[in-house]
């Protein structure tokens, strides 16, 4: 250090300060204000990247949250759309059986009728019948009567006999 202290030169140490000041001026002028530039160009960088991100992680949570909405509205949707379809499966049964039962009670009804027709058919049938033998045995016992009485009798029990064997 002392011989610094010997060695010293004002001189020297003039232009070491001169050219020192100097290198700041155009350090200052040239070079700080492109790095103070780009620092501030990359703080505002990475607080509008920080805000983009920020931005889109609201805008996924408002997006999830609408999933979950539209899910729980889907599922809801579909719950009511099976209840329906229930309800829809259960009137159709119903309905069926409503009408099988109507159109049994109409075929049982006609059948009903019909027999009730056949049975009077059956039974004009045999008034028919009955009339027209009763006509034939009146008129054979008219003319046997008119003839004789042991030979009216024998005619009578044998159409008696002949009408119970038809």
């Amino acid at each position: 250090m002392d011989k610094l202290i010997n060695d010293f030169s004002f001189g020297l140490f003039f232009w070491q300060i001169t050219l020192f000041l100097l290198l700041l001026i155009l350090l200052k002028k040239f070079a700080w204000k492109p790095i103070l530039n780009a620092l501030n160009e990359r703080e505002e960088g990475i607080k509008n990247a920080l805000d983009a991100a920020e931005n889109a992680k609201k805008e996924m949570e408002s997006l999830n949250a609408d999933n979950e909405r539209i899910l729980k509205e889907a599922r809801a949707e579909r719950e009511n759309l099976i209840k329906e379809a229930r309800e829809i499966k259960t009137k159709m049964i119903a309905d069926a059986k409503e009408e099988a039962k109507a159109t049994a009670d109409d075929m049982i009804t006609q059948a009903q009728e019909a027999i009730v027709n056949e049975k009077k058919s059956a039974i004009a049938d045999l008034k028919n019948q009955v009339a027209s033998l009763s006509i034939e045995i009146a008129e054979k016992v008219v003319k046997e009567e008119l003839s004789n009485k042991d030979k009216q009798l024998k005619l009578v029990e044998s159409m008696l006999d002949d009408a119970t064997l038809n």
